[in-house]
């Protein structure tokens, strides 16, 4: 095909067309739910909706009697809106490790991605598992495991890259569009995606190549977005940014991320909104944009499930 027909050329991740097709070029492969024999945690596939279905998951403990419901991480994963599932095998090996780790119950989201699907699409499906979560405050809800294990005034929203930025979105739905039965206590944002019509630190070195695509992609998932300072893309520019409703925020960059500097920005730019809750910068030295997926038995890997189970631990024992 002619190189005039791409819309976006992000090899080796991806390449879009302009008659809207996509060629996936990684993130394809499916790990199945069940029994994981390193872990012990268990997982299985919820269909929410038509379009929604969900891998929930919970810890060795959960499969005895315990005296007390469990934290509930809500997950969504990254891949530019454009890639990657919730049954990939880097997610479900991240989240089966992230779940062992701090003894919780997980829920991760599979939406339905762009450019197929263009933003809000995406964020609609997000949404529509944040109130299929809250259905289960009474016990009532259609699964067993949230209705006798989740803890749902112990809530924690998590996301890499495009998964950070939607779950710093549904956090903020929360309260801009209401959730009954649900508290938000945290947030984490694992080298999350946003970006700025102005560039900022060390963005200003950026190859013009990765810029292009970077910017670019916007307006290949979504045709209602007309300036890299809409609010999907650039938070500083949210009114209500001031009303999120997590009591802590954790955000993980990486040194040689190229969007670490979007991760500073982003604590920065709530710190100063008026919110009255806490932020905190976790920086990984010598490694990449979601390194731990990409090599997810390597030491700093392990480390940072460490951190992001303990920031859950640290907000809701003890």
């Amino acid at each position: 095909m002619a190189s005039d027909d791409i819309a976006l050329n992000a090899a080796p991740y991806f390449i879009v067309y302009k008659d809207g097709r996509i060629d996936r070029l990684i993130g394809n492969d499916i790990d199945p739910p069940g029994l994981d024999p390193i872990t012990g945690v268990e997982s299985k596939d919820v269909d929410i909706s038509p379009d929604v279905t969900v891998r929930v998951y919970r810890p060795k403990s959960a499969a005895e009697k315990i005296s007390e419901k469990l934290p509930l991480l809500v997950y969504f994963h990254g891949g530019g809106f454009c890639i990657e599932t919730a049954f990939s095998p880097f997610y479900h090996q991240h989240i089966s490790a992230w779940v062992a780790e701090a003894n919780i119950i997980a829920v991760s989201v599979n939406y339905r991605r762009a450019p197929e699907h263009q933003l809000p699409i995406p964020f609609e499906d997000a949404w529509t598992s944040m109130k299929w979560i809250a259905s289960h405050s009474e016990g009532k809800g259609q699964d067993e495991w949230l209705n006798e294990i989740a803890d749902l005034n112990q809530v924690y929203l998590a996301g890499d890259s495009a998964g950070g930025n939607m779950a710093h979105r549904m956090a903020l739905r929360t309260v801009t569009e209401g959730l009954e039965g649900v508290k938000i206590k945290g947030l984490q944002l694992i080298h999350p995606h946003f970006w700025g019509g102005k560039l900022i630190g060390e963005e200003n070195d950026w190859d013009p190549n990765d810029l292009f695509v970077v910017e670019n992609l916007w307006f290949v998932v979504s045709k209602d977005i007309k300036t890299l300072d809409d609010p999907i893309v650039n938070p500083e520019h949210d009114p209500d940014l001031g009303r999120m409703p997590a009591e802590r925020v954790g955000v993980y960059v990486a040194e040689k991320d190229n969007l670490k500097e979007r991760g500073r920005h982003y604590a920065e730019c709530l710190k100063k909104s008026g919110w009255g809750g806490t932020v905190e910068v976790v920086e990984t030295e010598g490694e990449g944009h979601v390194f731990h997926l990409f090599n997810p038995t390597c030491d700093i890997a392990g480390e940072l499930v460490k951190q992001l189970a303990a920031f859950i631990n640290s907000g809701c024992r003890g």
